[in-house]
């Protein structure tokens, strides 16, 4: 059929079949709709996860391998699937056979291989099950926004996700089992290696097998000994060469930390090394634990060791810094010499074995090592420089987190008025996405860097901090984690009797609040800050509260009450001149008269908003509008499937778990009309199945599956 003779036989009937303009995504055409709407989207496989830090120099440790061979094999304990634990003391190498048997045993594992270090002995507080699992899950390609926020909820979609899977996951510095319990793969073909200092008898009595290290053998102390410095030189002294190992208590860590230096300064003999570690032994005698004392004694005389005077300096300062892993960036902010010069220094610090590189361009301390660079900063740093050199690293960690969150959301105001040093070498981000991996990589130390800005009393830098990370938290999730940070951000506010900011956190607590459906408890913080903006006679800010207060009248079904709200933070938005908050409360305002059916009236204030929001830079609400003029039946049959569809698309395309569950819902409703009554069920439980992945439930769903089921 030419395309001439369709066109006029459509006009003859009184239909037009024409697309104009552009089009994002697909694109559903057609005159009549009978029965149920599918729309189906390819299966993506998820990636496979490579975590597993390099390994390192292992020798002897072949009766713990065979054991984890065992274990790996199946033939471990009963009752947690092929679950080993990996302990013994400070540097006896626990670290070295987990990654060792993980990186030989890869091939076994074709799903992938799993790491996070728990931190159980580490200076600051160890890290949280369920923010392991958030990294898990990301890992396997899920997007953030779509991660449930409690660690239940978090703890179901990761065994979902290793279910039927092989892959090793280890477990690196565990406190108890209670830290672990959470983490370990259900899946039989897995394997999980968790290391810890404790023998952890609460996953002993329900079926993990241990792997008990000791001191190496003085054979094998020798071995590692030769590989690092040589043969030659162990050979021309033997009997030096057997008193340094003893010396070192034959401890893995305090041996490559001796070594590394010898290895550095080949004219060195190692009776001086002899001679020198005895001197520092006899130094630290006073210490209560002998393997702390060793190790201390390694470090020392390492540190001692370390040319050009600059490296030394740099190891101190460092001991200071407030978080876990730092980068090039952050230590030449930290401790104010050029970059270029800093990256020198952390590859000598690297090659003393002081310092661990880590994937993504980043440094690490071994906890008994921050410990000691800590102490040496404390005994040669005066107070007034230990000062100065965390501040810089808490403005490093403000001012680059604020120019991330203005790279993220280029329309929101970010104040970062409390940084004094700023940095010399700012990082650039490219667009917002490199800023939001920025967040993510880093958002384990910005923590940390907000509870030490916070302990210091910088409270304007600790809630301006938490002001800054607004965007991870809309865009990328960390639900469980964001109550916390808000809440630091809000006591900080209050610490410095800073009204302003008080109002500012009371709205993110709420926020998070309601986020985790604590309903009544985000009213009282938006009524708290309203309160705080009607005394400073701020309009716009008074919207902004209304509105979420109706947000959460929406939430709890009072749909009456949530339009006056609206319709008052829309007249002072509207006076105060804001085009963008205008149609975002035209957009809710559109929400909830659909609810109550006055649709013509819904549809013109969709409308609008569509307008004042095509020249912003907003996708999400964006296709939230599409989808509300959907619902809404703007335009007919043909037109309602196309918003709806187009809605759906987009809220895929950016990775909204919310926004696809609204969309489907309305696609749900829209099937159900048509009596396609199993296309509406499918449809309405892939929205709930969507929302339960992040922890959160809909009412209207749970309503509509109800009436489903009852007729």
């Amino acid at each position: 059929m030419s395309a001439d003779f369709s066109d006029r036989n459509q006009r003859s009937e009184g239909h037009v079949n024409e697309l104009g303009g552009t089009v994002l995504g697909p694109v559903v055409q057609a005159r009549d709709v009978h029965g149920g709407i599918h729309l189906h989207q390819a299966s993506i496989p998820l990636p496979k996860p490579t975590q597993l830090p390099a390994g390192s120099i292992l020798v002897n440790r072949s009766e713990a391998l065979a054991l984890l061979d065992v274990i790996g094999s199946g033939r471990g304990g009963t009752g947690v699937p092929n679950v080993a634990v990996v302990s013994g003391p400070a540097g006896i190498g626990k670290t070295a056979v987990a990654l060792h048997w993980s990186h030989r045993e890869r091939g076994g594992f074709p799903d992938g291989q799993l790491f996070a270090d728990l931190r159980g002995h580490a200076a600051d507080a160890p890290v949280q099950p369920v923010e392991v699992l958030g990294r898990f899950i990301r890992a396997f390609g899920i997007a953030p926004e779509r991660i449930p926020g409690g660690l239940a909820e978090r703890s179901a979609l990761y065994q979902s996700l290793v279910s039927e899977r092989r892959l090793v996951v280890v477990l690196d510095d565990a406190l108890s089992a209670a830290q672990v319990s959470p983490l370990l793969p259900a899946s039989a073909n897995s394997v999980a290696i968790v290391t810890s200092r404790w023998r952890l008898a609460g996953l002993l009595v329900r079926g993990a097998r241990g792997v008990q290290l000791d001191q190496l053998s003085a054979d094998a102390a020798l071995t590692l000994l030769q590989r690092i410095v040589g043969d030659d030189r162990v050979q021309r002294e033997p009997d030096a060469a057997g008193e340094l190992v003893e010396l070192c208590a034959r401890l893995p860590l305090a041996l490559c930390v001796a070594a590394a230096r010898l290895a550095t300064r080949p004219h060195w003999s190692l009776s001086e090394m002899v001679e020198a570690l005895t001197h520092e032994r006899q130094r630290l005698s006073a210490l209560s634990v002998e393997d702390d004392m060793t190790i201390q004694a390694a470090l020392t005389l390492s540190y001692h060791g370390l040319s050009p005077p600059e490296a030394a300096r740099l190891y101190r300062l460092l001991g200071l810094f407030p978080g876990t892993t730092f980068d090039s960036w952050a230590a030449a902010a930290t401790v104010l010499l050029p970059r270029a010069q800093v990256r020198r220094l952390l590859e000598v610090l690297t090659d003393a074995n002081l310092l661990d590189d880590v994937p993504g361009g980043s440094y690490r301390f071994h906890d008994l090592t921050r410990l000691h660079a800590r102490g040496l900063a404390e005994q040669q740093e005066p107070e007034a420089t230990r000062d100065q050199t965390v501040r810089r690293a808490l403005d490093w960690f403000l001012y680059t987190a604020s120019t991330a969150s203005q790279v993220a959301m280029p329309y929101r105001r970010v104040l970062c008025q409390a940084v004094v040093y700023e940095p010399a070498e700012p990082l650039v981000f490219a667009d917002s996405v490199q800023a939001l991996d920025w967040f993510e990589y880093e958002f384990g130390n910005l923590r940390a860097a907000g509870r030490a800005a916070f302990e210091r009393g910088l409270f304007a830098t600790t809630w301006q901090l938490v002001d800054a990370l607004w965007p991870l938290f809309l865009y990328r999730g960390h639900h469980a984690e964001r109550l916390e940070v808000d809440m630091l951000g809000l006591a900080a506010a209050r610490a410095c009797s800073d009204s302003r900011a008080e109002a500012k956190m009371l709205n993110r607590t709420g926020l998070a609040l309601r986020t985790l459906g604590r309903l009544d408890e985000a009213a009282d913080d938006f009524r708290g800050a309203l309160e705080i903006w009607r005394r400073a006679g701020n309009r716009q800010r008074m919207a902004g509260s209304r509105r979420r207060l109706g947000l959460v009248e929406m939430d709890r079904g009072h749909v009456d009450e949530a339009i006056v709200l609206f319709e008052e933070a829309l007249g002072d938005y509207r006076a105060a001149g804001e085009p963008r908050k205008a149609a975002l409360t035209l957009c809710d305002l559109g929400n909830a008269l659909i609810e109550v059916e006055h649709v013509e009236e819904a549809v013109a204030y969709l409308v609008e908003a569509r307008r004042l929001l095509a020249p912003e830079a907003d996708r999400y609400n964006q296709a939230r509008v599409l989808i509300l003029l959907g619902r809404a039946r703007a335009g007919g049959p043909t037109a309602t499937i196309g918003l709806l569809a187009q809605g759906l698309e987009e809220m895929r395309r950016i990775g909204s778990d919310t926004g696809e569950a609204q969309a489907l819902q309305a696609l749900g409703d829209l099937a159900l009309e048509s009596h396609g009554r199993d296309e509406a069920r499918r449809l309405y439980e892939e929205a709930e199945r969507i929302l339960a992945r992040r922890g959160a439930r809909s009412r209207q769903l749970d309503d509509r599956l109800s009436r489903l089921d009852s007729t």
